[in-house]
C-alpha cells in the first residue's frame, strides 16, 4: 500500500508544488490522477516513485519510507516509473543491453529469463536485439515499459505515456495497462487524454498542488458537472454515450471502454 500524509513539497526557490496531499493506494488498484498542466500530478507521481522527496510530511511504501535515501534501492525493486518521453529513458541503443543495466544495477538474478518475460508481455520479444533508436516511438514506450516490469515491481508510476504516441502506440499501451490490471499490478496513472481515465478504478483530480475530489471511474456520469465547473474536458467517450442516451439510445458506460 501507498500512503501519504500530510506530503507538502516546495522547490528551493520556495515555489509551494504539492499542499496538504493525503492519499491511500491500495494493491492492485489502478489510480488516475488528472488536472490541468501545472496542478502537481507530476510531481506527486515523482514523489510516490522516490524521486522527489517529500518537503514536510511522510510518505510510505509498504512501509518502507519514501523520503528516506537509504532506502532507494528497496523503493526501485517496487516501483518502476514511465515518463512520457521514453527517449529520455532508453540508456544503451541495444534493447537487450538497456533493459539488463536496470536489472544488474538493482543486483538481481535471473538476468535474461527476466528479460524475456518483460519483452514477452510488452509483446516485443522479437526485438530482444534490435537496436533501440531504430524503433518507433510507440514500440520505445513499450521498451520502458518493459525495464520497469523486469525488475520484480509491483507499483506502476505511468505519467502521461501516451502524451508523445500516435493513435497505434497509445492503444497498444491501453491494452497492455489493462493486461498489467487483471495481473495484479498497482497502477498510478497521470494523463491528460480524458478517454484513458475510464480504465482506471478511481480518479484523483489536483488543482493547484492539491486533491479538490475523488470519485470512482465508473461513477464518472455522477461527476459531469463537477469536471466542466472545473474547466477538465468530459472524455469524448463519455459525451458520446450523453448524446445517445439524449436520443433514447441506450448505451452503457461499460460498452464504451
Amino acid at each position: 500500500m501507498i500512503e501519504l500524509k500530510d506530503v507538502n513539497f516546495k522547490y528551493k526557490n520556495g515555489d509551494m508544488v504539492l499542499k496538504d496531499i493525503n492519499l491511500e493506494i491500495k494493491e492492485e488498484e489502478f489510480v488516475t490522477i488528472i488536472g490541468k498542466n501545472g496542478s502537481g500530478k507530476s510531481t506527486l507521481l515523482k514523489l510516490i516513485g522516490g524521486i522527489t522527496k517529500p518537503t514536510k510530511g511522510q510518505a510510505m511504501i509498504d512501509n518502507i519510507d519514501l523520503s528516506s535515501k537509504k532506502n532507494f534501492m528497496d523503493i526501485r525493486k517496487k516501483v518502476g516509473i514511465v515518463f512520457q518521453n521514453p527517449e529520455n529513458q532508453i540508456i544503451f541503443n541495444n534493447v537487450h543491453d538497456d533493459i539488463a543495466f536496470g536489472i544488474k544495477n538493482l543486483g538481481l538474478d535471473n538476468v535474461e529469463n527476466r528479460i524475456k518475460q518483460a519483452l514477452k508481455t510488452v509483446n516485443m520479444e522479437e526485438r530482444e536485439n534490435a537496436e533501440a533508436y531504430d524503433l518507433s516511438m510507440g514500440q520505445k514506450q513499450r521498451i520502458t515499459i518493459a525495464s520497469a516490469l523486469s525488475m520484480g515491481t509491483k507499483y506502476l508510476v505511468m505519467d502521461e505515456p501516451t502524451a508523445m504516441l500516435d493513435s497505434e502506440g497509445k492503444e497498444t499501451v491501453y491494452e497492455i495497462v489493462k493486461r498489467l490490471k487483471t495481473e495484479g499490478y498497482t497502477i498510478i496513472y497521470s494523463t491528460n487524454v480524458m478517454d484513458e481515465i475510464l480504465y482506471s478504478d478511481r480518479v484523483i483530480v489536483m488543482e493547484k498542488g492539491r486533491i479538490v475530489k475523488e470519485f470512482k471511474a465508473s461513477e464518472i456520469l455522477d461527476n459531469i458537472e463537477d469536471l466542466r465547473e472545473r474547466n477538465l474536458q468530459i472524455p469524448p467517450k463519455i459525451q458520446t454515450l450523453l448524446k445517445l442516451q439524449e436520443k433514447g439510445i441506450n448505451v452503457k458506460l461499460e460498452d464504451l471502454i
